[in-house]
């Protein structure tokens, strides 16, 4: 009998907080927030906040809770937890979101994280020192990706810091929890800490530039125009940046909580993972990026640069900022640094939810079902590489990062709160809590949370969902290669699929065993 996930566990509370902090806090914390944040100004600070206590919040506890309850029955992904909240043939099925898209996102966000590890290189040893424009920042860029090359995206140097970059990442997963994702955690979470701060005290201490300070910077973030609230957009851009920011509907802070035994506290813990996410993204990510572009770069460029996305604050106008800085390779370098750290944290355990479905589940060994992964991702990797020209790292980003992500994530707010329900749920949350919630989250997560997510959801879908599946504009010549990336998903899909129902009807007494396991045991 191969080991069951209990065979890994938690070393120490501290580790757990870490890694689950590290889940959430990505490279959106430092680029994507940002540049949400900055057209709005302060404005957008009211939804998000507001997004955060009604439906960040919330949504934690539920993927903590319904985590450890899986775990506790030995089921370290969402299909076999699911089952165990609903007892209905289509919740196996719906569970397979929780593996499948964190599977997706990391075929594509490992190479995003990859770029860091680069310029973190190209920055200390000063490759592109003397591009000292924001255009000729994004001529670098385009070259150290191979944008350039035609129809193949390739460059050696490029592709040479993405396979390490997956090295790292493989490492990390195969270890396992306690020898892996926690150990790097423990160092990385601490140092992402230390650098962010760094970088907020040397951007808060910069001199004026023509009469811009570091206020003028600040305020994009945090002056209130209050008609801006009349913006259904930026409600929408702030609840969709609490999903990304906690990585909510990933799947793997239910595999993570699953480790979690069945009388250790979740209520806190989720709270302890929310607070150090928002310090990382408000505190941190508000304070480097857009304040230190716009000293620089003046309000109307920094519009520009905010409004080309996130890869051009960071990779275009951040190091044309640091050749203008004393020890400017440094404080570049720790930028570049930071990010990866962010990167690393998060992407480490993109595969462990399809590793424990293999494992668990299918009865696969360890190390066959790591080979397997290993092989398959890396595979699947290369039209992202070679064919982002194309697209097809977007159309990835939009179904697996975005869309679907806020799918899983309503369907499993109204299956914990009004089919297993509130009653057994409030209950199940506070087994071994170290803090006791306030009453008044009980209504909150029964009603507001579903309700909030199908609205949100409802409105994704009115507001654009049918351009985008006809490919509205875009180029004949890129169809092809959007089809491919919507094919990969599909295909993910349907061996989930298969593995479900493989599973159910070759070991169908495992999924019905009704005796709880604590993390360090097997099943019989």
């Amino acid at each position: 009998m191969v080991d069951s996930p209990r065979d890994d566990r938690w070393a120490s509370r501290f580790g757990l907080i870490m890694a689950m902090a590290g889940n959430a806090v990505g490279l959106g914390n430092f680029l994507r927030f940002p540049g949400k944040a900055a057209p709005y100004g302060g404005a957008f600070m009211v939804p998000y906040f507001l997004s955060l206590l009604l439906l960040g919040i919330p949504l934690m506890w539920i993927e903590w809770t319904i985590g450890r309850h899986g775990g506790s029955y030995g089921h370290g992904s969402t299909p076999g937890m699911f089952h165990r909240l609903w007892k209905h043939p289509v919740s196996k099925y719906l569970g397979i979101f929780g593996v499948l898209l964190p599977a997706m996102i990391g075929i594509y966000y490992i190479y995003i994280e990859s770029w860091s590890l680069g310029y973190a290189v190209e920055t200390i040893t000063g490759s592109y020192w003397g591009r000292t424009s924001h255009d000729q920042m994004a001529e670098v860029f385009t070259g150290y990706l191979g944008l350039n090359k035609g129809l193949v995206s390739f460059a050696p140097k490029s592709y040479f810091f993405f396979l390490v970059t997956l090295g790292i990442n493989v490492l990390v997963f195969a270890r396992g929890i306690e020898k892996g994702i926690e150990v790097v955690s423990k160092f990385a979470m601490p140092t992402l800490f230390a650098v962010g701060v760094i970088l907020a005290i040397r951007v808060l201490t910069l001199s004026p530039v023509e009469g811009r300070t570091v206020s003028d910077g600040l305020a994009r973030i945090w002056v209130i125009d209050w008609s801006m609230l009349k913006n259904p957009s930026m409600w929408i851009d702030a609840a969709g940046q609490i999903f990304f920011s906690l990585s909510l509907g990933f799947g793997m802070i239910h595999t993570y909580a699953s480790y979690v035994g069945k009388n250790e506290d979740v209520t806190l813990n989720a709270l302890a993972t929310c607070s150090t996410n928002e310090f990382v993204e408000v505190i941190l990510g508000g304070t480097i990026a857009v304040p230190a572009a716009l000293i620089f770069f003046g309000p109307a460029q920094t519009d520009q640069i905010v409004q080309g996305g996130t890869f051009h604050i960071a990779f275009h106008s951040l190091p044309v900022i640091f050749q203008q800085l004393p020890a400017g390779r440094l404080f570049g370098t720790l930028w570049f640094i930071l990010l990866f750290l962010a990167g690393l944290t998060s992407s480490m355990a993109m595969f462990t939810p399809l590793l424990l479905f293999l494992k668990d589940e299918l009865r696969i060994g360890k190390w066959k079902s790591v080979i397997a992964i290993c092989i398959g991702v890396f595979l699947l990797m290369q039209p992202v590489v070679l064919f982002m020209n194309q697209g097809v790292m977007d159309e990835l980003d939009f179904w697996a990062g975005t869309f679907f992500l806020v799918l899983f994530a309503t369907i499993e707010a109204v299956v914990f709160a009004w089919i297993f329900g509130m009653k057994r749920g409030w209950k199940e949350m506070h087994l071994g809590a170290d803090l006791q919630v306030p009453r008044i989250f009980y209504y909150i997560m029964q009603f507001v949370t579903p309700i909030f997510a199908i609205a949100l959801l409802g409105w994704w879908v009115y507001g654009g969902m049918w351009p985008k599946l006809m490919m509205v504009g875009v180029k004949p010549e890129n169809v092809p290669y959007l089809w491919l990336a919507r094919a990969i998903i599909v295909a993910g899909w349907l061996a989930l699929a298969w593995g479900v129902w493989y599973a159910w009807r070759t070991h169908p007494k495992f999924f019905e065993e009704e005796k709880a396991v604590e993390p360090g045991e097997t099943l019989p």
